[in-house]
């Protein structure tokens, strides 16, 4: 049986009644594309377990396990299946507009941003007032449908040493590269992280700080789904490294950037009060998913997509149709997680509580699809809106930056 069948017997059983009282046909929302939303709202906090052929996969020591229902119990998903008949607007600031796919914010100590254009590769300076002063373009970046200059970050000791790092799809791979502004856009970058599967689909591209000082990095799978299962590959993973690109020796696997793993493509992580780390993911026909990541821990793909009570898998803490979502980028404020959305023209906010996750709800900023949300120096959150990626008809000044308080 290959990995697609199994992953179909594993969903189907799962989804098929909640969906078809959604009302919803199959299309590829979950990879971020346009689909029909459903009218009517429904929220739960129910799962349901497979007991489908699974295969083979690592555990947390890296040795091959044989995945079956777990005995162990592990936490219901909340469960959304379609959005809110009725979702108004909230109040919100455009910041910027006119902007091509903006993918990665991250934060000055000035309190500027920096912003990075997919597709086209430029690095841009934006701030709080509207300003948006283009940086340079980073050379040998080849942008794919998903793929090109996606996320970016700067370092904790910034001051000291001006350093910004990206991630970045090139020729031959993804890969990281830090330095100066300067050095990015004159091609001096340094390799941080090399080798990560690239394609024309499911290239993750979220780089981020961790309250340790770590640097994460968040990967697809490259449209090749058992390369989330392959403790070999960076692909579909969550990756864990120093500022300089060598390997801490406190992560799961010894001499392995892999933090977590089992991932179709992951676009977004967010640390809350308590320092948990959070993570966003699309699905592919039925559940779109949000993981509280522990290191060393298999997310299930493809062997499951959305809850699979299957031993050595670890469950999402909530899970999304791909009508209602598509989630994207994500951020932790005012004591919950805020979801970008490629689908359903939203922000998702998810309550974060003790042990686990409360009702989500929808927020519309604009008639538009979002895709990063973040956390500003002041405490509002900054969000993009994701119109100009040839999967929306774009209207005059697109795409923007907006502000709203959480």
């Amino acid at each position: 049986m290959t990995p697609r069948s199994r992953r179909l017997l594993a969903v189907l059983t799962t989804a098929a009644g909640v969906l078809l009282a959604a009302g919803c046909t199959d299309t590829s929302a979950g990879n971020g594309t346009d689909g029909t939303d459903t009218p009517t709202s429904a929220v739960s906090s129910t799962s349901a377990a497979t007991t489908s052929e699974q295969t083979t996969s690592g555990d947390a020591t890296g040795s091959p396990t044989q995945p079956t229902e777990s005995a162990q119990p592990q936490p219901a998903a909340v469960t959304v299946t379609s959005l809110p008949e009725d979702i108004d607007l909230t109040d919100s600031r455009v910041i910027a507009e006119n902007l091509q796919v903006p993918w990665g914010i991250a934060f000055l100590p000035d309190g500027d941003a920096l912003v990075t254009e997919r597709d086209t590769a430029r690095l841009l300076r934006v701030s709080a007032d509207g300003d948006v002063t283009p940086l340079g373009t980073v050379p040998g970046v080849t942008p794919t449908s998903e793929g090109g200059l996606l996320g970016v970050a700067v370092s904790p000791t910034y001051a000291d040493d001006e350093t910004v790092f990206i991630y970045v799809t090139t020729e031959a791979d993804n890969r990281v590269l830090s330095g100066t502004v300067e050095d990015l856009v004159e091609g001096r970058g340094t390799p941080v992280v090399t080798g990560i599967p690239r394609g024309d689909v499911h290239n993750g591209g979220r780089v981020e700080f961790g309250p340790d000082e770590k640097l994460y990095v968040t990967t697809g799978e490259a449209n090749q789904p058992d390369l989330a299962q392959d403790l070999e590959s960076l692909g579909g993973k969550i990756l864990r490294v120093n500022p300089d690109g060598s390997i801490p020796t406190d992560n799961p696997f010894d001499g392995s950037p892999v933090w977590s793993y089992g991932h179709r493509n992951v676009q977004g992580i967010a640390w809350d009060d308590e320092g948990r780390m959070w993570e966003t993911e699309f699905g592919s026909q039925v559940w779109d998913e949000v993981n509280l990541i522990e290191p060393g821990k298999n997310y299930g793909w493809p062997d499951v997509e959305g809850t699979g009570n299957l031993e050595g898998m670890t469950n999402p803490y909530a899970v999304f149709s791909t009508f209602a979502a598509s989630p994207s980028g994500v951020a932790y404020a005012d004591g919950a997680l805020w979801l970008g959305a490629l689908q359903g023209e939203t922000t998702w906010r998810v309550p974060v509580k003790s042990e686990g996750l409360g009702t989500p709800k929808a927020v519309r900023l604009a008639e538009a699809r979002t895709r990063t949300v973040v956390l500003a120096p002041d405490g509002s959150l900054w969000v993009t809106t994701s119109e100009t990626d040839r999967r929306a008809t774009p209207e005059a000044g697109d795409d923007r930056i907006f502000e709203v308080e959480p």
